[in-house]
C-alpha cells in the first residue's frame, strides 16, 4: 500500500524516534508498505517518520544504481532501531534530496565510513561498516530517525536562501507525483 510521505514542517520529522520491539503489530506489512511508498517516489531510502511514525526503522534500495555500480544496486536493507556506533574522522561532500523536501537539492557534508548496529526484520542483531554513497544514504535516513534533515546540514547562507521553499513546502506548495501529508 502507498503511504503518504509527511513533508517538511510535520512535527513527526523533528521527533527523536522510539525504539521498537519484536512484537510490533503488523512490521512485515509495514516494511513491505514502505518499500511501495519509497518505490512510488522514485526515492532510494525512507524512515518511518516520513510516514508518520516516530519509530525506529528505516529502509534502503540502492537498485537504481545497478547499472553504475553493481555492488551499489545489491544494496537492500532494513534496519530496526539502529545505532551509529562510530564515524570516519574525515567528511565528504555530496548532492543530496529528500522525499519529505521535496524539489531541494543541497551539498551536505557527510562521514565517508559508519560502523553501525541494527537488527534486521526477523529481528537479528548486526554491525556493519559501510562506506562512500551507502554511508551517505544511511546516515541521511538515520538522521531521520535523531529528528534531523539534510537541510539542517547547509551552511547558514543557504538555509538563509531556502526560507522561502521551505515556507512553500509547509504551506503544502510542493509539487510532487506522490501523495504527501503537508503540516
Amino acid at each position: 500500500m502507498i503511504l503518504p510521505i509527511y513533508t517538511y514542517g510535520n512535527a513527526v520529522l523533528r521527533k527523536v524516534a522510539d525504539p521498537i520491539k519484536a512484537d510490533y503489530p503488523n512490521l512485515s506489512t509495514l516494511i513491505s508498505n514502505m518499500f511501495d511508498t519509497m518505490y512510488h517516489a522514485e526515492g532510494v531510502g525512507l524512515a518511518a517518520p516520513q510516514i508518520g511514525l516516530p519509530i525506529r526503522l528505516l529502509v534502503i534500495d540502492l537498485a537504481p544504481f545497478k547499472e553504475d555500480d553493481p555492488e551499489l544496486g545489491a544494496f537492500k536493507i532494513v534496519m530496526i532501531n539502529p545505532q551509529i556506533i562510530n564515524r570516519s574522522i574525515g567528511e565528504v561532500a555530496g548532492e543530496e534530496g529528500c522525499l519529505s523536501i521535496p524539489g531541494i537539492h543541497e551539498t551536505v557534508l557527510r562521514a565517508e565510513k559508519i560502523k553501525i548496529n541494527y537488527l534486521d526484520e526477523q529481528f537479528q542483531e548486526h554491525i556493519d561498516e559501510f562506506e562512500g554513497y551507502k554511508a551517505r544514504v544511511v546516515q541521511h535516513e538515520y538522521d531521520h530517525l535523531e529528528g534531523n534533515l539534510f537541510t539542517d546540514k547547509v551552511t547558514p547562507i543557504r538555509r538563509q536562501l531556502l526560507k522561502s521553499k521551505l515556507t512553500n513546502i509547509v504551506k503544502g506548495k510542493a509539487t510532487t507525483s506522490y501523495k504527501v501529508k503537508s503540516a
